[in-house]
């Protein structure tokens, strides 16, 4: 088994100009019902996840032409998902879209309480500094 790389600047500088990667932003959290219309759901799930030596082409074939693409690989993403084809990608091609989705998507406020100050001052607040 091999160790995945972690993407070169290059690779995520592409990353962040791909249209597949642009639509799972605008899409990102606008259908809580994608699974369902997925073109997956009548295919093989063996499809999506081909061996390591194998390759991916049928699947991100099948993901291409699918309406729910943009949410799938942005469910992917925000789960940090490795394995197999989401969204018509790969696991290398995420890997690089994955550093470009934490700097541009952000938190949604609303589900986040208010963490509080930062750890450091939390500490400084417990252990006075002599």
């Amino acid at each position: 088994m091999t160790r995945a790389r972690m993407p070169r600047p290059h690779e995520v500088a592409a990353a962040r100009r791909d249209p597949r990667l642009l639509r799972a932003v605008r899409e990102r959290q606008q259908d809580d019902a994608w699974r369902t219309r997925g073109t997956c759901q009548s295919v093989d799930p063996e499809t999506f996840f081909p061996a390591p030596n194998e390759p991916a082409d049928a699947a991100v074939a099948l993901c291409r032409g699918c309406d729910v693409q943009g949410s799938c690989l942005a469910w992917a993403l925000d789960v940090g998902d490795c394995h197999g084809v989401w969204g018509g990608t790969t696991p290398r091609e995420r890997r690089a879209m994955l550093v470009a989705w934490r700097g541009e998507v952000e938190p949604d406020p609303d589900a986040v309480d208010d963490p509080g100050p930062p750890v450091r001052d939390r500490l400084l607040t417990l252990v006075p500094l002599s």
